[in-house]
């Protein structure tokens, strides 16, 4: 019983493990095109065999830093097999996160009707 419990743990230290190992190497790669990018999560497959890298962009363009990051992807990887004491290292697919984009857009939304609101009280 104990054994199956500690599996799912297991994946998630993995994941969070690959989100820190993958955010400082990609500040050591040289590529104009990948902005500044922020790791938001990484979810690794059951069988380790592919980690979908979920990345936000502060200055850049999403997709310009999408196509150099999976471009990377290989290089990065390689860079993993040095830190990760796991038999398979996955393969890295790099993904843009709307959802702090959306977050940002939502807050702007709720600042402006709030100041509409104020101004008609």
């Amino acid at each position: 019983m104990r054994h199956k419990k500690s599996v799912p743990n297991r994946s998630f230290r993995v994941a969070d493990q690959i989100q820190r190992d993958v955010a400082t190497a990609i500040r050591e790669l040289k590529d104009p095109r990948i902005g500044m990018v922020t790791i938001n999560s990484v979810e690794v497959s059951p069988d380790y065999a592919h980690a979908q890298v979920y990345f936000s962009v502060m200055v850049g363009d999403a997709e310009v830093s999408a196509a150099a990051l999976n471009e990377a992807a290989g290089f990065l990887r390689n860079g993993l097999f040095k830190k990760l004491s796991i038999h398979t290292v996955p393969t890295l697919h790099f993904h843009f996160d709307k959802t702090t984009e959306r977050a940002a857009d939502l807050s702007a939304l709720i600042a402006r009707a709030n100041s509409v609101r104020a101004k008609d009280e």
